[in-house]
């Protein structure tokens, strides 16, 4: 038969000890480091949504620009129309190749920031992991 005296109390104490001293020690430092990746992630994809963002700015810029162009060389076109028809032609082709050179460059430079930010937030990852499992293996990984 089971008898029930101060004994009980004092394991009921060590346990709650026991969860505290977890809590303090192991549980709490993780959550810690979880949440500080979570922001760091949270402000990486930021980072991607911004620039993706000024990537279809500036394209619109071009197409802006690339229509502005056309629209200029239809009205030369209309004005001298014998005259300058080779001329137009010209005038359209290299903006539309500088266009086409910038909007490459631009391209380029978004591909890689992304990829920068990417390989940062690889490295980051790993870290955090071993640092993690460290710390609940109490031992190198």
């Amino acid at each position: 038969m089971i008898s029930v005296d101060y004994s009980v109390f004092i394991q009921i104490f060590n346990f709650l000890f026991l969860i505290w001293i977890l809590n303090k020690v192991l549980y709490r430092p993780i959550r810690d480091m979880l949440a500080k990746r979570k922001e760091r992630v949270a402000g990486l994809e930021d980072g991607i949504t911004s620039s993706l963002q000024e990537a279809e700015a500036k394209d619109a810029q071009f197409s802006e620009g690339i229509r502005s162009a056309r629209a200029k060389g239809v009205a030369q076109k209309d004005k001298l129309i014998h005259e300058a028809e080779e001329e137009e032609k010209a005038i359209v082709r290299q903006i539309n190749e500088k266009a086409q050179a910038e909007m490459a460059k631009v391209r380029e430079k978004i591909a890689k920031d992304a990829e920068g930010v990417r390989q940062a937030l690889l490295q980051e990852v790993d870290t955090f992991a071993n640092e993690i499992g460290e710390k609940i293996l109490g031992r190198a990984v």
